[in-house]
Parts: C-alpha cells; sequence; structure tokens
C-alpha cells in the first residue's frame, strides 16, 4: 500500500505527490509518494512560521514541554506502526526501526520535560539596589535539514530542543525518507502544537536547502548530512551571519591492542561497522592492529560478521538491512574495487548478494594511504589496517580530514585514558562500539565532521536555538 506524503504549512496539509519512493529491500513495491516542492513553499512554511513564532514564544515553556510530552505518548502509542514504515523506506531492521522511534520518543520527553527547567541566571551587580539576571531568547526561525540515515529521530533531536525554546521550525526531511519525518510531524500536531509553529517541506536539498540557507527570515540552521553541502551551506549563512550548525560526514577509527581479547573486540568492532548497514556518520570504518593480535582479531572479524545477514528488515532471519538506494550501492562497491585495485584483500564479503543487499565486507592488507582507509564510504564497507604500535595507531587515527568518533580496545586503563585525552574526535568509545549515544550528553565532531561550535542533544542543546540577553534591574 502506498501512503501519500504532504507538506506541512500552517497546520495545513497541502501539496501534490509526484515524487516515490520504492522498499530498498523490494525495489518494486512503492512505498509513499511525496510532493517536489519549490521556493514558493518554503516562502509560504516561512511566512506562517513568523506568524506563528510569537506567540508560542510567549506560552510559558511547561506549556510548551506539555505539548511535547503529549507527542510522545502519541508516537509511543503509534510506535510499531511508525517502525515498520521506517523500515519500509529506509532499510533498517525491524529491531533497529523501533529502537530509533523510542529514541524519538525518549527525544521528545527529554526536552518536553526541560520546559521546567529553562531560564537564565541571577547575578551579582556591582551596583547597589541592582539585580543582574540572564534572559534566553528564541532565535526565532529554525530550519532544519536532516538527512535519511535516521529519519525520525534526527528530526526529533533537532526540533525538540528548537520549539522547547520557543522557535518556530520549518523542517526539510531527506527526500529518500519524507514518511518516518511525517510520522513526527502528525505526532506533534496531533498533540495540540499551534499551527505553523512546525512546518515540513518536502523536495529536493538543492532546492529547498538553498531557499531556507537564503532567506533572511530564518535566524538559525541546523544541517546533518555531506561535508561538502555542510560546508557550501556554511558559506551562505556565514555571509549573512545567521547561525548555523552542522554535523557532517566521518571516517571514524578503531584501534586494538595486544592486551585486548581477540573475540571481544571483534565484536564490538563488527557491531559499531555493520550495524544499521554501515550506515551512521558514526559507524566504524576503519580499524588498526598491533601486530600480537592481528591474525585472531580478523579472523574473529570475519566470524562476527557472519551474523550480520543482509535480507528483508521486516524478516526475522535477516541480520542488517540492504543499502538505501543504488546510488548508495554503486558508492559501497566503488569503493571496494578501488581498494582491491590498490592492493587489498577480501576477508568477508565484497560483492552484493542481489539487489540492494550488501554483505558486510571485511578488507585486509589496507594501507592507510589507500582511498577506502582515507574517503567515508556509509556503507558496510570496514578496512584492517596493520600498525606496529600504540602510537602509530593513534597517529594514523588522528591522520585524516574527519573528526567524529573513534574507539579503543584494551584492557589498559592507562592507554584508554591517553587515547581519549590525545585521539581529535568529538565522541570517544573505549572497548564499545562507536555507534550509539546516549540522548544526554552533547553530540558533535571537529575538523570537518562539524562546525564544532554548538553540541546537538543534551542540556545545553538549546543553546543553538537561543540567544542570551543581559537585564539590569535597579530597584531603589
Amino acid at each position: 500500500m502506498t501512503t501519500s506524503v504532504l507538506n506541512l504549512i500552517d497546520g495545513q496539509w497541502v501539496g501534490e505527490p509526484d515524487t516515490e519512493r520504492r522498499n530498498p529491500a523490494r525495489p518494486d513495491q512503492i512505498v509513499s509518494m511525496s510532493p517536489r516542492s519549490d521556493a514558493a513553499s518554503v516562502d509560504d512554511a516561512l511566512v506562517a512560521a513568523q506568524q506563528a513564532q510569537p506567540a508560542w514564544a510567549a506560552l510559558p515553556p511547561p506549556a510548551r514541554g506539555a505539548v511535547l510530552l503529549d507527542a510522545a505518548d502519541l508516537l509511543r502509542s503509534r510506535q510499531p506502526e511508525v517502525a515498520r514504515d521506517l523500515v519500509l523506506e529506509e532499510g533498517k531492521t525491524l529491531t533497529e526501526a523501533m529502537g530509533e522511534v523510542r529514541r524519538a520518543i525518549d527525544v521528545l520527553r527529554y526536552f518536553g520535560s526541560q520546559g521546567w527547567a529553562l531560564g537564565g541566571d541571577v547575578l551579582p551587580s556591582s551596583v547597589a539596589g541592582t539585580t543582574v539576571f540572564t534572559r534566553s531568547e528564541p532565535i526565532g526561525i529554525a530550519a532544519l535539514i536532516t538527512p535519511w540515515n535516521f529519519p525520525i529521530a534526527i528530526p526529533a533531536w533537532k526540533a525538540a530542543p528548537a520549539l522547547i525554546s520557543g522557535n518556530a521550525v520549518v523542517l526539510k526531511p531527506a527526500g529518500l525518507t519524507s514518511l518516518s519525518a511525517t510520522h513526527l510531524a502528525r505526532a506533534l500536531v496531533d498533540a495540540g502544537l499551534p499551527a505553523g509553529v512546525l512546518n515540513v517541506v518536502h523536495g529536493q536539498g538543492s532546492v529547498i536547502g538553498d531557499a531556507l540557507a537564503r532567506d533572511t527570515r530564518v535566524g538559525a540552521l541546523s544541517f546533518t548530512g555531506s561535508t561538502a553541502v555542510g560546508l557550501g551551506l556554511h558559506e551562505v549563512l556565514s555571509q549573512r551571519r545567521a547561525r548555523v550548525q552542522l554535523e557532517m560526514g566521518g571516517k571514524n577509527g578503531y584501534l586494538v591492542l595486544d592486551d585486548a581479547d581477540p573475540v571481544a573486540a571483534a565484536q564490538v568492532v563488527a557491531a559499531g561497522a555493520f550495524s544499521l548497514t554501515g550506515q551512521a556518520c558514526t559507524a566504524t570504518s576503519r580499524v588498526y592492529c598491533t601486530p600480537g593480535i592481528r591474525d585472531e582479531f580478523v579472523a574473529a572479524l570475519v566470524k562476527a560478521s557472519e551474523r550480520f545477514v543482509p535480507g528483508d528488515g521486516l524478516e526475522p532471519s535477516t541480520g542488517m538491512g540492504p543499502v538505501v538506494s543504488e546510488q548508495q550501492l554503486r558508492v559501497d562497491l566503488d569503493a571496494i574495487r578501488r581498494a582491491l585495485e590498490q592492493g587489498a584483500a577480501v576477508a568477508a564479503g565484497g560483492t552484493e548478494s542481489g539487489g540492494l543487499l550488501l554483505p558486510p565486507t571485511v578488507l585486509t592488507d589496507v594501507a592507510h594511504d589507500f582511498d577506502v582507509a582515507r574517503n567515508e564510504v556509509f556503507g558496510p564497507v570496514l578496512a584492517v589496517i596493520g600498525v606496529d604500535d600504540y602510537d602509530e595507531g593513534l597517529a594514523l587515527i588522528n591522520d585524516s580530514q574527519y573528526g567524529l568518533t573513534a574507539g579503543i580496545c584494551t584492557t589498559s586503563l592507562r592507554a584508554a585514558h591517553d587515547f581519549a585525552a590525545r585521539v581529535q574526535v568529538g565522541v570517544v568509545k573505549a572497548n564499545r562500539p562507536t555507534t550509539g549515544l546516549d540522548l544526554n550528553v552533547p553530540f558533535g565532531g571537529v575538523k570537518d565532521s562539524s562546525t564544532n561550535t554548538f553540541r546537538e542533544q543534551g542540556p545545553n542543546a538549546v543553546d543553538f536555538y537561543t540567544w542570551s540577553k543581559t537585564v539590569y534591574m535597579g530597584y531603589e
């Protein structure tokens, strides 16, 4: 059954669905149809947001929070249906999809509860009879551009802090996953979010994203996606001094030391590399291993990869979903082909197994200067690279244009703490997969992975969507 997805503008579902999205596991099945909107739709959404924002900001924060909390309850009641649709359009396994919807629910609850905690600081004044305090004011209109790989969780963790802070939002979801984002929007609307406070515009990123970035009514833009697109948006927004938050690419490295258990290390690395079909900005894509454990680790890694059997995410036997699209599959296969041309060997996987199914691929005999060790692939492709010792491994992990996540497997507290201190990334994992992050902690990277200014998630996520005002109040 095909679902029609519409734009949400000023509380109304509008637009002409003309763009199809097919199930990556069953390409003959059309999952949804969505509009290919233009700049005029963006203008309509911004007009609605501009009109609705002052009244929304005037509501007490606990009242705004109540809407988010009610939306979380609605989404919880719809979780099985929403997760199934997520599987159909993005390809995750049902277990992964249920977990992602749960993440969106928890994000709404977390920021909904923040309505009782928002406020400024009271500070001493050098002037008698004077109190100094700060106020956090909403930016006004926040534009959100979100990717296909976490199609409901990322829109939730961007929209929730923006909304609780008193902003109106214009959301541009990824074209491949318009249905999942619509489920989030519908829950907020059904929970009583006033018309115009949240607007959703579907269409091509080059059209919708560019219109949002250039419009002076947009006070802040938060983007998750490729580094090339993010840096282009940053240039446009910086020219007009608008606030911009970018979370972009990653080439996440893992260091496995001789003192680690090879089987346990392989399980950790495989989970970080192959869960979510490797289609996560935090996925492990290169692993550096010291000599004493290398052969045992590679053998265990190949064995660990076998549980990620690719298939339809709705089938219980499936351990890993399909690649999201033909275009992404070509990127994955081209990366493998180029690695083999440069001298790599295939220890597991390496070729598609039908349709958009690509088994977990483990490449060995990889050198640090191979393309597959330098460039983001965004698929279930893992490069194993030998290093002589800890210092070389750390240096090579840091020798990257990206700096999102990194990990180390070791039983040495000294090595783990030294790694955490010296590795140049935003998120460090010791003896844990690089994927996965608690919602109450900051998320972001350095180098070409992020603007490295305002972090997403956690109690300080609202900082991006607010500005601080200092007030001197004399009473004598």
